[in-house]
């Protein structure tokens, strides 16, 4: 069978060097070519990648690449893979697509339901809008829609492995959904995170069609060869406040930064959760100025020993069981003779860890 899988890229990266794995340019339309195979050819979106996101290869594919038994989308550092870490070879994929319909990512567990998530950092009438074009041209799927919106999970990144038949026919149906919204509603004077509206929209309607249709998927693992430029660059600068000991600049800046990019504390784009660690350096520092106690980042500390140092802190905490007793005070005690940290600090990380605030107060 003819397996490809197509990786979608707007920038250049190293390409697995399985060549079932196929780098696709996303809105070669809008930029400068990369050398790759591009979406900007035969019948095409790519000049609309502001807003789709990888949907333009998605379509391109749908409407460019009849001839293939199997298709598959991943992206330039996003890559299905095995349970030993192992990017599938087109034998794994044979093999899971003889016994399931699709294979997707893990369902992404959210922290409130995908439509007040939805609304905290898009614009909500995007949302209701979709709702209302998918009750008026696909009626049988409105009712689930209604239920599942206020449900609490989604699969991410539109990412899948398929038979073309299959990921035909679920395209025939999102675009005929998308370019319906897209007459519908205004992104004037949207910026460049809140643009991508319909990338984000069909992440939730794959999930709809997926049970609509009654797939039978396999949930697969996810792994991630590169962190997103944006992280590293957020990391990157809080580093440097860090360094400083400016911790009302770093807050500032990254509050800037996440009213940009409401995305990068997922776990999708925050792999290794570094930006939360530095959330809860930002916090132990501000009530240690508070309390008059030496701060976290008066310490010395390169930035990678102080994220180390909290997360090692945030597992001490974790171990301990609630409420305390005598016994476990003498563990809190020690750790603050071995370890340069505050009282504060393990208050904090027990928090992070589940407690109520104040539960170490009695050691005071």
């Amino acid at each position: 069978m003819d397996v490809q899988i197509f990786a979608m890229t707007h920038k250049p990266f190293a390409a697995p060097p399985d060549t079932m794995y196929v780098p696709l340019q996303v809105g070669r339309a809008c930029h400068d070519p990369l050398g790759y195979l591009g979406d900007d050819t035969g019948d095409h979106i790519s000049d609309q990648n502001a807003y789709f996101s990888e949907l333009t290869g998605v379509y391109w594919l749908w409407k460019n690449y009849p001839h293939i038994d199997i298709v598959g989308i991943c992206h330039y550092r996003r890559y299905f893979i095995s349970n030993d870490n192992q990017l599938y070879t087109k034998a794994d994929i044979e093999s899971l697509l003889s016994k399931y319909d699709m294979i997707v990512t893990k369902k992404l567990e959210l922290r409130m339901s995908y439509y007040d998530g939805f609304s905290a950092t898009h614009d909500q009438k995007d949302l209701v809008e979709t709702q209302r074009v998918v009750a008026e041209k696909y009626p049988d799927y409105a009712p689930l829609f209604d239920r599942m919106v206020h449900e609490k999970y989604t699969y991410f990144a539109n990412m899948m492995i398929c038979q073309k038949k299959i990921y035909d026919a679920y395209c025939f149906w999102l675009f005929d959904i998308l370019f319906e919204v897209q007459k519908r509603i205004d992104t004037t004077g949207y910026d460049a995170y809140r643009k991508r509206v319909f990338g984000f929209l069909s992440e939730f309607l794959l999930t709809v069609w997926i049970v609509k249709n009654k797939l039978n998927i396999y949930e697969s693992n996810v792994g991630m060869s590169a962190e997103k430029q944006e992280t590293a660059a957020i990391k990157k600068q809080l580093s440097q406040y860090f360094a400083s000991c400016d911790i009302a600049g770093a807050k500032q800046y990254f509050l800037k930064e996440l009213e940009k990019r409401p995305d990068v504390l997922m776990e999708a784009s925050d792999i290794k959760g570094e930006l939360k660690l530095c959330m809860q350096i930002i916090s132990t520092c501000e009530y240690e100025k508070k309390r008059k106690e030496p701060m976290l980042v008066t310490r010395g500390l390169s930035f990678s020993e102080l994220l180390e140092q909290v997360r090692k802190l945030n597992q001490f905490t974790q171990q301990l069981p609630v409420p305390l007793c005598a016994d476990q005070a003498g563990q809190i005690h020690a750790y603050l003779q071995n370890h340069p940290i505050s009282l504060t600090a393990i208050e904090i990380a027990g928090i992070v860890s589940g407690r109520q605030a104040g539960w170490l107060s009695f050691l005071q």
